[in-house]
Formats: C-alpha cells, sequence, structure tokens
C-alpha cells in the first residue's frame, strides 16, 4: 500500500546481459511501492526487450552465466530527460562493461551526479561510476573483481564484508550482488525520501525445486526491503539448502520455455514451522506446486493459514496448491490460464486474468496469474499486512 504526493519516478539503466535479479527485482520492488520506473536502453526502444543474464556463485573460481528471462523495455534512450527523473539504477552483469564505453550512457550518469538526485549501482554496474569519473573521494563497494577500476577512478573502497555489503555515501548508493537488494532498495527507497510504516511482519515463502525463479525472488527481496522478516521454507529441505529455480518465459513458442535460475537459498527448516508466528504466506509458481499439491503437511499448513484468516498470496501455478488444499471454494480468484481447471473444480469463482498482470484480493487472498503482475501481486499483499510506503 502506497502513500503519497507527487508520485517518485526513477530511471533503470539496461543492457543486454544485465544481471536477471539486478534489474527484475529493483524495478517490481519500486512499482510495488508506487514508485514510477522508466527501464532504457541505448540504441533500443519502448517495446523491445534486453536479454538477460543468471550469475551465480557456485564454487568455480569465478560467478557462472546462463540465459535469463527476456526483459522488456518500457521507455526510449534518446527520448530521456533527467530533469523528469528522481533518481537512477544502475543493475549488474556484463551490460555495464560496454555501457562504460557509451558516452551518451556516461553524460546521462554524470547529469545525474551534479543534481544531486540519489543514484544507486550494483555488483558491475559500478564501473560505468567510474567511466563517468564520479566517484572521486566516494565510499564505494561493489562486486570484488570492481576494484581495481574503482581504485583507479579515486574511489574510497569498502571491502563487502558479504555479498550482500552495501555502503551509503550522500546520494550513492552501492552494493556488492544482488544477494544485498534488500538493504540496496531499503537505502535507495530512504535517498528518494521514502519512508516505511507496519513492517514488523513475519512471512513465510512454500519453496520448491523448480518454483519460478522470479516469483521467489522479486516477492521475497521485496518484502525484505521493506524490514519484513521473511522466511523461506521447502518440504524435506533445512535452513541454508537450496532450491534450484525455473525461468518461464513467452518466445514465440504455443507455451512458455524453461531454462534452468538462480539457485535459492532456504532460511528455515519446513518441519520448524510454526504458522501461529507468522503473519502472512506466499506460495510462488513454477513446477513445485504440482508436486508440492500433493504434500499432506504442505495442505495442512496452507490450510492452516486460509482458516486463521491470516492474507495469503498465490501467483502463477500456485494456485494448484490452494485448490488441493480444498481453500478456494466461493472464493474469488485467479491463475496463470493453463490452471483454470485446478481452480474452477475446487469451487473457486474464475477471474479472468485480462491483461496477464490482473490481481486480485478477495478477503484474506491474492491472486495473480504470472510474474508481471508482482507491483501489483505485492502491493496487494502489503495493503493486507498494513505496511505502507510513504513518499
Amino acid at each position: 500500500m502506497v502513500s503519497h504526493g507527487a508520485q517518485k519516478s526513477v530511471l533503470l539503466l539496461c543492457g543486454d546481459y544485465v544481471e536477471d535479479y539486478e534489474v527484475m527485482v529493483p524495478f517490481q520492488a519500486l512499482l510495488a511501492y508506487g514508485v514510477s520506473v522508466d527501464v532504457v536502453c541505448p540504441g533500443k526502444k519502448a517495446g523491445d526487450v534486453c536479454r538477460t543474464a543468471v550469475h551465480q556463485v557456485s564454487g568455480h573460481q569465478t560467478y557462472s552465466e546462463s540465459r535469463g528471462h527476456n526483459f522488456s523495455l518500457n521507455a526510449t534512450f534518446e527520448e530521456i530527460e533527467v530533469d523528469k527523473y528522481d533518481g537512477l539504477i544502475i543493475p549488474g552483469g556484463r551490460a555495464p562493461e560496454y555501457l562504460a564505453m557509451e558516452n551518451s550512457v556516461l553524460d546521462l550518469v554524470k547529469k545525474f551526479f551534479t543534481s544531486g538526485k540519489p543514484v544507486a549501482s550494483i555488483c558491475h554496474g559500478q564501473l560505468i561510476l567510474a567511466a563517468a569519473d564520479v566517484v572521486k573521494g566516494r565510499k564505494c563497494t561493489a562486486f570484488p573483481p570492481v576494484k581495481p577500476v574503482l581504485l583507479a577512478a579515486g574511489s574510497e573502497w569498502v571491502e563487502p564484508v558479504t555479498m550482500a555489503h552495501c555502503v551509503a555515501d550522500g546520494n550513492l548508493v552501492t552494493g556488492a550482488t544482488y544477494e544485498g537488494h534488500p538493504e540496496f532498495i531499503q537505502l535507495f527507497v530512504k535517498a528518494l525520501g521514502g519512508a516505511i510504516t507496519g513492517s514488523d511482519k513475519r512471512i513465510l515463502f512454500l519453496c520448491g525445486d523448480y518454483m519460478e525463479d522470479y516469483e521467489v525472488m522479486v516477492p521475497f527481496q521485496s518484502l525484505q526491503a521493506l524490514g519484513c522478516h521473511v522466511d523461506a521454507v521447502c518440504p524435506n529441505k533445512k535452513a541454508g539448502e537450496k532450491c534450484p529455480t525455473a525461468i518461464h518465459d513467452f518466445e514465440g513458442d504455443q507455451t512458455y520455455s524453461e531454462k534452468p535460475g538462480h539457485d535459492f537459498a532456504l532460511t528455515a527448516s519446513f518441519e520448524a514451522v510454526d504458522v501461529s508466528s507468522f503473519d502472512g504466506l506466499v506460495i510462488p509458481g513454477g513446477r513445485s506446486p504440482e508436486y508440492l499439491a500433493l504434500d499432506d503437511q504442505v495442505i495442512a499448513l496452507v490450510k492452516k493459514f486460509m482458516e486463521a484468516g491470516k492474507p495469503v498470496a498465490s501467483i502463477c501455478h500456485g494456485q494448484q496448491i490452494l485448490s488441493a488444499a480444498g481453500v478456494l471454494k466461493g472464493r474469488k480468484c485467479t491463475a496463470y490460464p493453463a490452471v483454470k481447471l485446478n481452480v474452477v473444480l475446487a469451487g473457486a469463482i474464475w477471474l479472468e486474468p485480462d491483461p496477464i498482470d490482473r490481481c486480485f484480493t478477495d478477503g484474506n487472498l491474492v491472486t495473480g496469474a504470472a510474474w508481471p503482475g508482482h507491483p501489483e501481486f505485492i502491493s496487494q499483499f502489503m495493503a493486507l499486512l498494513g505496511i505502507k510506503v510513504v513518499f
């Protein structure tokens, strides 16, 4: 839920093979908080797509890379007027190494710095800051291999204690990697003049192998950035163990494609969950719900949340679990269209997701059709939890 006077407007600088999480998480989180976000890429127009990269450290000397989602731009780089924006976000990935060679990009970044507007840059994004010559004497962190460039550019290097480390220095917020998104986004919201209320909530995420990558991480980190305590659990797994995720996207086939996503780290053990200690439940989609719906422990958990009237937010294929739990009778509900059969047979009143980013609230239940609907999905869940972002 959002309260504001004049709406804040932010620019997000994109490029091919930007890190998947590092563009989508801040983009959808800020939209959910009521901030307008324009995403641009040099040489591309509104409606064009940037390919993204999945970067993660998995035991080798450097991070691995695989193909991520395709990210749709919503504005045209050549039409940007810096005066219209209250802040700038620079994601990492591989895009910054060539964007740092673009004079038009460097001019843009310099204008934001000259005006004193908040700038938030993460991971390899700081290559662009160094190239723009705006970090001299400024405290900066980044993904460690960016350290030599930042030192050469005259910045005061801050060693990231963990890969979630973030640093704020005046109007500049820097982060080491997407693991630090909660603090990174929170610091940026603060720099924009935002205040968060009602955030002392405890939220549980119901995870499983091959849940959709965005559908777990975007709401998970968006809620953490609001100051919520968020736990992620999976049946038969413990805190610290990981779930592989799936990237579901539309690439011209009759149904969505699937690519491997990031590995998602669980924060708690399923068997230790006490429903009474949580204020709400989130159920991501992807492929995990089809087998989690067969697990009696999962069904019992979901029933407890619904019977207690606690806020429950479920997206995409997550409604397969709600259907199996028998908690949808007479409830208005949407889902990914292929799940309509489950929802209708469970006795729900089907709501057509048109367009696909439509989300609906019925009592304590928020349902969405797919990850493009995250801003509405998260915003409606925030409203049920009593969380507000005020600018």
